[in-house]
């Protein structure tokens, strides 16, 4: 039940998009970077595709893409500063299986964002459910908005790039792109973990330098 309505909803969200062109690329960003967690590329890649037909420009599409992904943040980053975590946790234990959060999952994002600092929120952009709850606890802990939304729109505008320029070169062949599209999504969460891992590498060699530079 709560699947057939989660594929309905994806349904309706891409074909808006198909018939409002760039205001519905921004109305479908900014809903899967707030309340419904489905896959950005069933709105990205089709983009890219109608680009290379001419119908839209990739810098406009791009453009599109971020200013929806940031006001999908802003709308979560603002709800969870001003209702605070304890209301946001009921309305999830309430109503969380409708759009696919678990308070275990905000746990999560609390302590991925919270051992990793403001940079959290640029890998988060990245990596597909915790691209929707990594503005929760940023606006749990009233993070510097400015930064918040540089770094939310570096991330979105990276992942949406790839996306929309792979519907961009396979756009004659839209056939390919369907009957792929799973391989597709794996292969940009590949690219996203590499980034997080050259990340995590590049902090431990950091911060095995400061040690080291202390002992000395």
């Amino acid at each position: 039940m709560v699947f057939d309505l989660f594929y309905s909803l994806v349904e309706l969200i891409v074909s808006v998009v198909r018939e409002l062109g760039y205001p519905g690329i921004i109305i479908g960003m900014a809903i899967e970077s707030s309340f419904i967690p489905f896959p950005s590329e069933v709105i990205l890649i089709p983009a890219g595709a109608l680009a290379a037909t001419g119908e839209m420009a990739l810098s406009l599409a791009l453009l599109s893409a971020i200013i929806g992904s940031l006001i999908g943040a802003l709308i979560n980053y603002y709800l969870a500063s001003f209702l605070g975590r304890p209301t946001i946790e009921r309305l999830v234990k309430k109503h969380g299986k409708l759009i696919l959060l678990t308070n275990q999952s905000l746990k999560k994002a609390d302590k991925y964002f919270e051992k990793h600092g403001e940079i959290t929120t640029f890998i988060g952009r990245l990596i597909p459910v915790i691209r929707q709850l990594i503005s929760i606890p940023a606006g749990f802990s009233k993070m510097n908005l400015p930064k918040f939304m540089f770094f939310t729109a570096l991330g979105s505008g990276l992942w949406s790039g790839i996306s929309i320029y792979i519907g961009y070169l396979f756009g004659n062949n839209l056939e390919w792109l369907h009957a792929n599209k799973a391989s597709i999504t794996l292969s940009l969460l590949a690219v996203s973990l590499l980034i997080v891992l050259g990340y995590l590498i590049n902090k431990k060699r950091i911060k095995s330098q400061i040690n080291k530079n202390k002992k000395n």
